[in-house]
């Protein structure tokens, strides 16, 4: 039984990534939040459907919401499809 992405688990899963993998976090804002200007970004929360950051463009701060390209089925699916948007984007680019 895949373990359901609670508000509890999407505050793990933000912390991790905001403090291990802030790179990351900037490229899905920059690629798949469509904010190329993005100078920094912060995951605020993931739920089945998609990630809300926060990015800072410039000198302002924009609510960016990015949408899965399917819906999750638990946290190890979010782990896998965080890694493959990633793998994705390096490849691209």
């Amino acid at each position: 039984m895949a373990e359901p992405i609670t508000a509890a688990v999407s505050d793990r899963i933000c912390k991790h990534m905001n403090d291990d993998h802030g790179e990351a976090v900037l490229m899905y804002a920059q690629i798949y939040g469509r904010q190329p200007e993005a100078i920094a970004a912060v995951m605020d929360s993931i739920d089945p459907e998609g990630m809300n950051l926060t990015a800072t463009v410039g000198t302002a701060t924009l609510p960016v919401r990015v949408p899965f390209d399917h819906t999750l089925e638990g946290a190890e699916d979010a782990h896998h499809t965080l890694v493959a948007m990633l793998k994705q984007s390096r490849s691209n680019a």
